[in-house]
């Protein structure tokens, strides 16, 4: 393997940044009423419209949440604020995101300790999107603890998981690997856990540590090209080269337009290079 791919391999998309538009915390909705559109809750049917209209016109949204929460209260201004946060996010206004998803809590009855652990984490995930990870490690904290008082343990775990991402911001690696612990055993079917720590442990150069984690991963989701191009990166960095063109390649031939299979490209031709040039010579490979 030459040293290009292996710097390469370090400093490669880092899925424990977190705080990305397409979070699945972030973009969660809760699931449809059976005839909410023509139901007499016009609560319901406010919010459901108002998350409709992020689909379609995210900046529309935000206007009319922020319009809607200025003049309700109680429950009705906990949906507004919740769909401002969302248009928010989908806006990339991470400051207003998170300060509608507090607010959003702080409306909800104490002892709702579910939903105000889901604002908390809509709260940490919007601020790690902000770049405060400390700001966002103590509202990921408060939600895990919400979520663990509720007894919502696939809530926790997503907690849990954005905390490792802001632990890991902010330097602590060992403090992320037990978050990340945490994550996978409050909810060992989610891939996202095991891909993270496999990540992370590929990352503190525990690689066999890292093949169990990336191999459950593969298990739960094995069309994941994420999964894949991490699953390459780990058997390269073990020295094993073939796994890892053929993690690659499966990751092309899954998924070719995707952003994935573009890095995966990169990684193959690198080691492509590397192979190349495998009898000594003077010339430096090229990045």
């Amino acid at each position: 393997m030459s040293l290009i791919l292996a710097l390469l391999l370090q400093v490669g998309p880092n899925p424990l940044t977190g705080g990305l538009p397409n979070d699945d915390l972030v973009r969660d909705r809760p699931p449809r009423s059976d005839g909410v559109k023509g139901a007499a809750d016009a609560t319901t049917a406010w919010f459901e419209m108002c998350l409709d209209q992020i689909e379609q016109d995210p900046a529309r949204a935000h206007s009319m949440a922020q319009i809607r929460r200025s003049e309700t209260r109680g429950t009705d201004r906990v949906l507004a604020n919740h769909c401002l946060g969302t248009a928010s996010a989908e806006l990339g206004l991470w400051d207003d995101a998170r300060t509608a998803f507090i607010a959003a809590r702080a409306d909800t009855p104490e002892g709702e300790t579910r939903t105000r652990a889901r604002f908390a984490a809509l709260a940490g995930n919007a601020a790690l999107g902000g770049g405060d990870a400390q700001g966002a490690l103590d509202l990921l904290t408060l939600a895990e603890t919400d979520a663990r008082a509720a007894d919502a343990a696939p809530l926790a775990a997503i907690a849990a998981t954005d905390r490792a991402r802001a632990l890991v911001s902010l330097g602590r690696g060992d403090e992320a690997l037990a978050a990340l612990e945490a994550a996978t055993t409050l909810a060992p079917e989610r891939p996202e856990g095991w891909l993270l720590k496999a990540t992370l442990l590929r990352r503190l150069d525990r690689l066999s540590e890292a093949q169990t984690a990336i191999e459950r991963a593969v298990l739960l989701t094995p069309q994941d090209p994420d999964i894949g191009l991490e699953a390459g990166v780990i058997a390269v960095l073990a020295g094993r080269d073939d796994a890892a063109r053929a993690s690659w390649q499966s990751v092309i031939d899954l998924a070719p337009e995707s952003p994935a299979a573009a890095t995966a490209k990169d990684y193959l031709a690198q080691l492509g290079q590397a192979g190349d040039t495998a009898a000594p010579q003077e010339d430096t490979p090229k990045s």
